[in-house]
């Protein structure tokens, strides 16, 4: 019954964590559409570095606490998860279908980087455990 509820706890906050992150991305992304065209006639967009970085902050702090609770696959699942579905269901009105390229490339990447910041917030923990234990 034990392994149920944690198995229970570890699927909604999963869950939620991924639905945390696809709200974010509507935040932060999902609203600009426009392509900025220059005057030499090149295309950049629809993004701005701002919104890219203000997402992976904004998200930065809730794999922080899932992670410093040591709840390793909760942060390194959840957030791939929702920004994949997200980019999916943005992008998916592209008619060149590359869009799937695209996803796979914020799959790869956020799987990567929260991996990377939940392994260090768990070293930092076991480090700061051990200091404290001396």
């Amino acid at each position: 019954m034990r392994q149920q509820r944690h198995l229970a706890f570890h699927l909604s906050a999963t869950l939620l964590l991924a639905v945390v992150a696809s709200a974010m991305w509507a935040a932060w992304l999902g609203w600009d559409q426009q392509y900025d065209v220059h005057p030499d006639g090149s295309q950049t967009g629809p993004y701005e570095a701002w919104q890219v970085i203000g997402l992976v902050l904004t998200l930065l702090a809730p794999v922080c606490w899932v992670a410093s609770r040591r709840h390793f696959p909760v942060a390194v699942i959840g957030v791939p998860i929702g920004l994949t579905v997200a980019a999916f269901y943005d992008w998916s009105d592209d008619g060149s279908g590359l869009y799937v390229i695209g996803g796979g490339m914020v799959m790869m990447g956020s799987l990567a980087a929260t991996i990377a910041v939940s392994a260090v917030i768990i070293f930092l923990k076991r480090d700061r455990r051990d200091h404290v234990d001396r």
